[in-house]
């Protein structure tokens, strides 16, 4: 007997649970981008390896992505990010588009990481980006699409909240404390470690880098803050525009939000789920300016976040928030009584299709108990048959699933008959 044949590791198989779960978040990204008036767009599955060395690090080119030689010899690459071909695309358009570009997008993804929870190497991204206008204003829709979303998949504030921080408010602290900009990588790090540390290793990892006693102080002092937005022009009017547009609840100023800090130019955030067993971030994002000069691009400020779909479905699914699983779009069996009746059953099944319903037909003769009890598995909520009786009279004998109850009706008031039961 033949050894089964493993999927590649850290991919993902879509059984169709699995599959609702994808086209769950699919449809709530949609609705959310499109309610503040996003165009949906899509790039390249595979890309040259040349794209990323320009606009990515280096370890992204050379640790975490799927790499090969094409039959031409050239180097790509699948995916890792969509950054890149979001720069070179707006590049290549740059003086025929309409600013400001409001683009999202949800597709695959292709990173050589260790798979663990919350992880894969293969994985689904929400990435959204508006592009051409450089104001905390602009930053804040980007947070209201993101908290917007949060809300419909009924993440609320008190599960869910999007932390938000601001590179030149930082880089003004850091100049205060005399800490230099070719420490800020490190310091970026430092922080990004403090909870995954003991406090006094810390402290010594700290020193360790080149900071001296005060300024650990200091450093202290600042990320302990929780009142320092305020002294940022950028963050008091960014809070105002996100308390007009209804989201000020789910955002909170934290100066330890600092992942991505040196990527970014003006705000940065980031979205966790409070209270489950996943530390990860939901989304996350900011400003950043220069996109395309590395693709040959003008310059041009923008603002976005992405979203990966692993830790967005743990969190759904831990939490209790995903709809119940229908395992068909059909709400209608038709049964095929016997071999002689297969034909007729296949007629009244077209003649639903045409009337705009989705309908199942059973693939066989069988017991009509086989039959609805198929039905019952799949939550089909109604059955037909038309037996010799029912072909000879024009009628339709309607089994309500739910109820048990059973009427027999004319063929030309069944559709209405399936729209009531339906509701």
């Amino acid at each position: 007997m033949a050894s089964k044949i493993q999927t590649v590791k850290g991919t993902r198989e879509f059984y169709p649970e699995q599959m609702f779960l994808r086209n769950f978040i699919y449809e709530k990204v949609r609705a959310a981008s499109q309610a503040f008036g996003y165009q949906e767009y899509d790039g390249p599955f595979i890309e040259t390896i040349d794209l990323y060395a320009a606009k990515s690090g280096e370890e992204l080119v050379k640790k975490q992505s799927f790499t090969f030689e094409d039959r031409g010899g050239d180097l790509v690459t699948l995916r890792p990010e969509l950054t890149p071909s979001l720069a070179r695309m707006i590049a290549a358009k740059q003086g025929e588009l309409t600013y400001p570009v409001r683009w999202w997008s949800f597709g695959p993804f292709w990173r050589y990481e260790q798979p663990q929870k919350g992880r894969s190497r293969e994985f689904f991204q929400w990435n959204i980006d508006m592009l051409g206008v450089n104001s905390p204003e602009a930053d804040a829709e980007l947070i209201a699409v993101g908290a917007t979303f949060l809300r419909s998949v009924g993440l609320d504030p008190q599960r869910a909240t999007i932390y938000v921080n601001n590179r030149r408010l930082m880089d003004s602290e850091f100049d205060l404390l005399g800490i230099v900009p070719e420490k800020r990588m490190d310091v970026s790090n430092l922080v990004d470690r403090r909870t995954k540390m003991e406090p006094a290793k810390w402290d010594t990892y700290a020193l360790d880098l080149g900071l001296d006693q005060k300024q650990l102080d200091g450093l202290k002092d600042i990320l302990g803050n929780f009142d320092l937005w305020k002294k940022s022009d950028e963050l008091t009017r960014l809070f105002a525009a996100l308390e007009a547009l209804g989201v000020k609840e789910y955002v909170k100023f934290d100066p330890n939000i600092m992942r991505g800090l040196l990527y970014y130019t003006g705000t940065v955030f980031e979205a966790f789920e409070t209270s489950g067993s996943l530390k990860r971030a939901i989304l996350g994002g900011g400003r950043y300016d220069n996109l395309l000069a590395d693709v040959g691009g003008q310059p041009l400020s923008g603002v976005g976040f992405a979203m990966g779909d692993v830790v967005a479905g743990i969190i759904l699914q831990e939490a209790g928030l995903l709809p119940e699983f229908i395992p068909t779009p059909a709400a209608v069996l038709v049964t095929v009584f016997d071999e002689s009746m297969w034909l007729k059953s296949f007629e009244l099944a077209a003649q639903l299709r045409n009337d705009g319903f989705k309908v199942m037909v059973f693939p066989e003769p069988a017991k009509l108990q086989k039959q609805f009890k198929f039905a019952d598995k799949m939550k089909i909520k109604i059955a037909l048959t038309v037996g010799p009786d029912e072909a000879a009279n024009d009628q339709v004998a309607v089994k309500n699933l739910v109820t048990g109850e059973q009427v027999t009706v004319k063929r030309e008031a069944l559709s209405d008959q399936i729209r009531t039961l339906i509701g």
